[in-house]
């Protein structure tokens, strides 16, 4: 951030003068004397750039960084094209923040209004929004926007993330919304479970959290003969794969944008993106970047749509999300256009078929797989002492999938070579 300078003492003074004070301490004159700090902060010296970056390596030591990844459930490790911290580690974009004043915001309007064209061509719907926090709070605001004083009512298949799940369940009970858990048969939800009418939205994840590939199109007609709204939560990478949420007749898609460009980073940040049918654009939580013309007939973009109440009357905001994670979005617009929808489709293709390999791998060393359906990159084995062979293979520097229930949720995806799916089920067989 070398070039990054903030305002010097002079023109802060001029600041304070100009707004009528003549020092700082006239700028808080209101505030009581009691709720004033008058002491220095108990905090230790600063330290020199070298002595931080010192103390930084010192404790990036302590991190485990495992040579062999098999573990996903809900972040992935992929593939980042090196252009892609190239450009996002630019200046301009790493400082710049919310774009209130459309005239001075041109660029970062741009590059939100290019990450919704994309992901309106990845999930097929009409509208996007500017992303939302992570995936899980994209799929309860999902929720919030199917919300109706008739319908009190929410499907959730047991099937979602069970911390998209936790987080439906938050936002829904501040909502007073009752959430009615479905749950899977063989890995999979069964259309037939979907009985009320009085039910506001159904969430389905695609696919789902064991890695199944999930009947959608049977959901989707089960719940719109009901009518019941559809969200469905989908790994953007499958959706190179897998016909799109608007192929499967999806109301709203959502999901979490970490496999597009974005490290595992220890948690985040991430990206939660929401794409809606038209007839629902106005219910979309945040905002939505449009393109438009100014009076000489120049392009020019701004924030057409914005349901937080910060921009509406209170009582007609659909949401209180405020900052939309802008940086994380450019990175999933960068990722997309380099790899473009061939590379894209590589990528999906080889996570399918090197997990299958994996899983029939597996399978002749003794681990089944626990469901029969199809899966995408991620399947559930069987195991008797799931945590025993995950501290097994961590002495051998593999990070194993993670453990469920009597089983270990697996992973593969291109970054998963044959050699090191051979070695860890030379590893299991021991």
């Amino acid at each position: 951030m070398g070039s990054y300078i903030p305002s010097t003492d002079l023109q802060r003074q001029e600041m304070l003068e100009e707004a009528g004070f003549s020092c700082f301490e006239d700028l808080y004159r209101d505030v009581p004397e009691e709720l004033k700090l008058n002491h220095e902060l108990d905090l230790p010296d600063g330290k020199s750039e070298l002595e931080t970056y010192s103390v930084l390596k010192k404790l990036a030591h302590k991190n485990k960084v495992y040579s062999s990844v098999f573990r996903g459930a809900g972040a992935y490790r992929h593939y980042i094209p090196s252009i892609v911290t190239s450009v996002v580690n630019k200046e301009e974009f790493v400082t710049a923040y919310t774009p209130y004043q459309a005239e001075i915001s041109q660029g970062v309007l741009q590059s939100i209004f290019e990450y919704q064209t994309m992901i309106c061509e990845l999930t097929g719907m009409d509208v996007s929004n500017a992303s939302v926090y992570d995936g899980a709070v994209a799929a309860a605001e999902a929720v919030s926007m199917c919300r109706s004083p008739k319908k009190k009512k929410v499907y959730v298949s047991q099937g979602v993330h069970p911390d998209t799940m936790k987080v439906i369940h938050t936002y829904s009970w501040a909502a007073s919304d009752e959430i009615i858990e479905l749950p899977l048969h063989e890995g999979l939800t069964d259309p037939q479970d979907i009985k009320d009418s009085d039910v506001s939205c159904i969430v389905i994840q695609q696919p789902n959290f064991y890695g199944v590939i999930e009947d959608v199109r049977a959901l989707v007609s089960a719940a719109h003969e009901k009518g019941i709204t559809v969200i469905l939560s989908m790994n953007p990478i499958a959706m190179a794969s897998l016909p799109t949420p608007a192929e499967y007749g999806a109301d709203i898609a959502v999901g979490e944008g970490q496999p597009l460009g974005m490290p595992l980073s220890y948690g985040g940040p991430y990206l939660g993106f929401m794409a809606a049918t038209s007839k629902l654009m106005r219910k979309l939580p945040g905002r939505i970047v449009g393109r438009t013309v100014d009076s000489e007939g120049n392009t020019a973009y701004v924030l057409t749509l914005q349901a937080r109440e910060q921009h509406i009357r209170r009582e007609k905001a659909s949401s209180n999300i405020c900052s939309n994670e802008a940086l994380c979005a450019l990175t999933a617009s960068v990722y997309l256009s380099a790899m473009g929808p061939d590379g894209l489709k590589e990528v999906a293709s080889q996570c399918y078929s090197k997990a299958h390999y994996l899983a029939a791998k597996l399978e002749e060393a003794g681990l089944k797989r626990r469901y029969a359906a199809d899966f995408f990159h991620e399947f559930v084995t069987d195991c008797d002492d799931p945590q025993k062979l995950v501290e097994k293979l961590a002495e051998k520097d593999i990070l194993a999938g993670l453990p469920v229930e009597g089983g270990i949720l697996w992973c593969a995806t291109e970054m998963n070579t044959k050699e090191e799916m051979d070695a860890l089920v030379r590893e299991v067989l021991k």
